[in-house]
């Protein structure tokens, strides 16, 4: 549980593994790494045993593994009352107007919580020790180096991995790139939402006024945004029920986090224009898929963990409610969530150790691979990756939209430069873009 206590307490690390096929080609493992922070990941294998090249396959065990805290890895919890266990809660959304109060108070119940429920295991849940942790995974498997495919908030993971231990990794494809600014950490990811956002909406703005006949949205991607925004606003005044969803009410917040998950993939789009649609016409709203609060303890206090023992985070009430309105001015699509306060500004534990300095110190085997337009982890902030690593990476920027790339949206070439990679070891000369 904690590294600098070789002999304390223990945890688990669930861990799964498919075995390749053909083991005359086989180079070694590679390890899936979750994003997140704090989503299961012992499924990976499974999932994308049937996705995967058979090349890929035919060159690799896939191993997928739960992180620390999470799922069937000594899981933990802060035991959070339900009201504030939902999507527009594990995303600070301020109130209608803009004011923060709400947040306030919900974010130091967070934190006491987690500090009354969480056991000794909460304390010891960072980055840091996820790095470690997989570390613990290659020895476990008896190999010499770690080849790895990380996403998301898996990028940061592989690249505080590869910079803690350069010499033992293999073959690093970050996928979907989070800013590894070591002062701010998770605080920049979550700021990142507003630009992100700004860069993917346009996509569906687009897509949706070419139905506009089916939805009636705007004829044009400018009549879109203005139809949301006003629809956001309308809601933010009046909410409309929503059977079943968490919570069970539509307001203009839960229209926004619907619209930012909708913006991961092309195939979000359609539910987020029939929301849209039914909002603005019947109030007869369709089914709602939201994830009971059950659902999300494990997430959100391995989440919380992670985020606020990897660096502090403080700053005045004034502060947040000054970069609350001036992000609501400059990105009205996400309503000032992306900056506003949370748990970390009341977290009862410092960080054990100072966040990692990505750095070009190691081999030249990283690969990175970034839509241009990724609501979740901007091409903005993977250029900070790129620029950390230096020469030991290569940059492929693909021309899509959403969050995943590799085998995520059909860009044979994005998709073909990271398989050759895998399979032959050989980077790109020159960073480009698909």
């Amino acid at each position: 549980m904690d590294y600098r206590k070789p002999d304390g307490p223990e945890i688990t690390l669930a861990v799964s593994r498919i075995r390749t096929s053909k083991p005359a080609s086989r180079r070694g493992v590679l390890l899936l790494i979750p994003g997140g922070p704090g989503s299961p990941g012992l499924n990976r294998p499974s999932t994308l045993v049937g996705k995967l090249p058979q090349d890929v396959l035919d060159r690799y065990d896939l191993i997928g593994f739960d992180p620390r805290g999470v799922g069937r890895s000594s899981p933990v919890s802060c035991g959070l009352e339900d009201r504030d266990v939902s999507l527009i809660r594990l995303k600070p959304y301020p109130g209608a107007d803009g004011d923060i109060a709400g947040n306030l108070a919900w974010s130091r119940r967070i934190a006491e919580a987690c500090a009354r429920n969480g056991g000794p295991l909460i304390r010891h849940i960072s980055t840091r020790n996820e790095a470690r942790d997989l570390d613990a995974i290659r020895e476990a498997l008896g190999e010499r180096k770690l080849s790895s495919w990380g996403v998301s908030y898996g990028t940061y993971a592989g690249a505080v991995y590869a910079t803690m231990f350069p010499q033992r990794t293999d073959r690093v494809v970050l996928d979907s790139n989070d800013d590894p600014d070591p002062r701010r950490v998770a605080r920049q990811w979550l700021a990142n939402y507003s630009r992100g956002v700004e860069d993917r909406f346009p996509d569906f703005a687009a897509w949706a006024a070419a139905r506009h006949d089916e939805y009636g949205l705007g004829t044009d991607a400018a009549a879109v945004r203005r139809t949301f925004l006003d629809l956001a606003a309308e809601l933010d005044r009046e909410p409309l029920p929503w059977p079943g969803a968490n919570p069970a009410e539509l307001d203009g917040n839960l229209l926004r986090e619907t619209m930012l998950n909708a913006l991961y993939s092309d195939a979000g789009f359609p539910a987020l224009a029939a929301l849209m649609r039914a909002a603005r016409t019947t109030g007869e709203l369709p089914p709602s898929n939201t994830p009971p609060p059950a659902a999300l303890q494990n997430t959100a206090a391995a989440a919380g963990a992670t985020m606020c023992n990897d660096v502090t985070w403080r700053d005045s009430v004034n502060g947040y409610q000054r970069q609350v309105t001036a992000d609501r001015a400059a990105f009205p699509l996400t309503g000032g969530m992306p900056v506003n306060v949370g748990p970390c500004q009341f977290w009862p534990f410092q960080p054990a150790e100072p966040p990692v300095r990505v750095t070009s110190r190691g081999p030249a085997n990283v690969l990175l691979i970034q839509n241009l337009r990724d609501p979740s982890t901007p091409y903005s902030g993977a250029l900070k990756m790129r620029q950390a690593f230096g020469q030991r990476a290569r940059m492929v920027a693909v021309d899509s939209g959403g969050h995943g790339v590799y085998l995520a949206n059909g860009n044979a070439c994005g998709d073909r430069t990271v398989t050759a990679f895998l399979t032959t070891g050989q980077l790109p000369r020159h960073d480009k873009t698909c």
